[in-house]
């Protein structure tokens, strides 16, 4: 999967990557020419003492140490840029498949290993690309230049490579192998300190009211302990491969010194030669480390790129069709399902059966149930947040599978169970279900959802911070303001889930009437879980277990529904109910 992403995303940065390449490879060849030039100063130079050979020879080798200085600058300087830019570019592809996904892709996932595949693997993967610009392409080159060149200063001694390179070649084969699990399982534990993290942020009032920071510190201090252990393990490992190498480098400059010094004195070799000699053999035991801090990073970078692929190669289950239907031009919203059922995958029965209704133009729709008997999941199968299992869910007779999901989120305006608000203003939240709304539109659509008066209380206005998650304001401010973002958007299709629970039965009447007259001709859809919020509605369906048990007016279900009933009663006496 590495090779795959570095094949996909660099690809459009091919030319800059050949230029690296080449400079890499100029630095290379001039890092290997040095040691032949210092050995010629010294052999022909200081033995003989021809001053002149010094001065040229130096001057050529200054000439060569810039050539190879400036060609690292470059070819850092472009490598950095080409590596940034594919971290980049794997963000941005990681940002806009998590936004095709549908509800069951991010029950898959879950938030807190989407943001570390996001953030913390694509930076493996990106350090990985960096290293490999400025280290793989030269190690090789060295590695097979160093051997070449000290042949050529002495055969005999070149007998120490084949002792010593694959000694040190096998010792940090043995490291890398040992230390492949220890970053499988660390990059699982920075998911699993994110999800605690992320929980522990933002349930933190909870936490604080129930007195729970004790135990929130013990949890906390289990996942933390865990990554520290298994980053302990392989960081050990990653701190013994150091100074093995190191270990094997000296010992074998110690038996080149010492067999070469007997080679000189025997007048079989020179004292430029050795020392020519001594460089090549460190560049090549150079290559052979430099080759193992990559290949230390490889294995970790392979798992994050294992990771990563798994994000972009899921497929969304909710896509827009080949050839999709385009929708009326005046569109009436009539919301029809037909036997739609709707089960999770791996799920041993549907959540959702046999449901057979219609949503009129101009008509509330309410549905109402127990806890767990299907009512979101019936109202996200609108939207397509899901798609029906079984069946078929029609928006003005158009199969909603048959439009693209932008036309048909152009007629919906979603109120979610839970009320989100994304951090920035009053106004940029409103704006987010009606980009180019005026000011106008903002306080006529926050005085339908009885929002008005507390915005005009605050000092900024419309301008008012929000927090993210709209912590800045109480649960029943947030779903009021999630309630003017849909209204400022005038939709052809209202979704209400369970959108009036925070608010005050005065607070939720004075909603309700003032949304008559907006939603005059929509279609609106509420689950709710209060009678008192639907006992007006047109229409009312009682789920149970996901099926529809009652269908009606509340005077009808009143009457002769018994799951209805019980619900009712469970709210208010049956005299306060008729």
């Amino acid at each position: 999967m590495l090779v795959t992403l570095a094949r996909k995303y660099l690809g459009p940065y091919r030319w800059a990557v050949v230029a690296v390449l080449v400079l890499q490879l100029v630095q290379t060849l001039a890092a290997l020419y040095l040691p032949s030039l210092n050995a010629d100063i010294i052999d022909d130079g200081v033995v003989v003492g021809d001053i002149g050979h010094i001065w040229r020879t130096g001057g050529w080798m200054l000439v060569v140490s810039l050539g190879q200085v400036a060609a690292s600058v470059i070819a850092v300087y472009f490598g950095a840029q080409v590596a940034t830019a594919f971290g980049r570019d794997i963000r941005r592809d990681l940002f806009h498949t998590v936004q095709t996904y549908s509800a069951r892709e991010m029950a898959q996932f879950g938030a807190p290993t989407l943001i570390t595949r996001g953030t913390n693997d694509v930076q493996q993967v990106q350090m990985t690309v960096l290293m490999t610009f400025t280290i793989m392409v030269m190690a090789p080159i060295m590695l097979v230049g160093g051997v070449i060149l000290a042949l050529s200063e002495d055969v005999s001694m070149s007998g120490l490579l084949l002792v010593v390179v694959p000694v040190l070649a096998a010792s940090a084969g043995i490291i890398v192998w040992r230390m492949v699990p220890h970053f499988r399982r660390m990059q699982k534990r920075i998911d699993a300190i994110n999800s605690v993290l992320r929980e522990q942020i933002t349930g933190l009032r909870v936490v604080r009211a129930f007195v729970r920071e004790h135990r929130e510190k013990e949890r906390f201090g289990v996942v933390n302990e865990e990554l520290f252990d298994t980053s302990l393990r392989a960081g050990r490992l990653m701190a013994l491969a150091f100074p093995v190498v190191m270990l094997i480098m000296n010992m074998s400059s110690v038996a080149v010194l010492w067999f070469g010094a007997r080679e000189i004195e025997a007048g079989g070799m020179q004292i430029g030669s050795l020392t020519a000699f001594l460089s090549y053999l460190m560049y090549i035991l150079m290559a052979v480390m430099m080759s193992t801090m990559i290949f230390m990073m490889i294995p970790r970078a392979a798992v994050a790129a294992e990771r990563i692929g798994e994000v972009l190669e899921t497929e969304p289950s909710v896509v827009d069709p080949e050839a999709p239907v385009a929708l009326e031009e005046s569109p009436r919203g009539r919301v029809t399902f037909e036997d739609v059922e709707f089960g999770y995958p791996g799920a041993e029965a549907p959540v959702l059966h046999d449901l057979t209704f219609a949503a009129e133009p101009g008509q509330i729709t309410a549905i109402i149930g127990s806890t767990g008997s299907g009512k979101s999941t019936l109202l996200n199968l609108v939207p397509r947040l899901f798609d029906a299992t079984g069946g078929t869910v029609r928006i003005d007779g158009t199969d909603v599978r048959d439009v693209t999901q932008r036309d048909l989120g152009s007629l919906m305006g979603l109120v979610p169970q839970k009320a989100f608000l994304f951090s920035g203003t009053v106004a940029d939240n409103l704006r987010y279900g009606k980009p180019d709304a005026s000011e106008e539109e903002m306080w006529a659509a926050l005085e339908v959802a009885q929002a008005k008066d507390f915005v005009e209380a605050l000092p900024e206005g419309l301008e008012a911070v929000v927090a993210q998650g709209g912590a800045t304001f109480s649960g029943g401010q947030r779903q009021r303001l999630a309630i003017a973002r849909a209204v400022i958007r005038k939709p052809r299709v209202y979704l209400f889930d369970d959108s009036f629970s925070a608010l005050d039965y005065a607070t939720d009447a004075r909603l309700r009437a003032a949304l008559r007259p907006q939603t005059r001709d929509a279609t609106v859809i509420v689950v709710a879980q209060r009678v008192a919020t639907i006992r007006d509605a047109e229409q009312i369906l009682v789920l149970d277990h996901g099926r529809i048990v009652g269908r009606g007016t509340h005077a009808e279900l009143l009457a002769d529904n018994p799951t209805y009933q019980e619900i009712v009663t469970s709210q208010m006496s049956l005299e306060e109910a008729a």
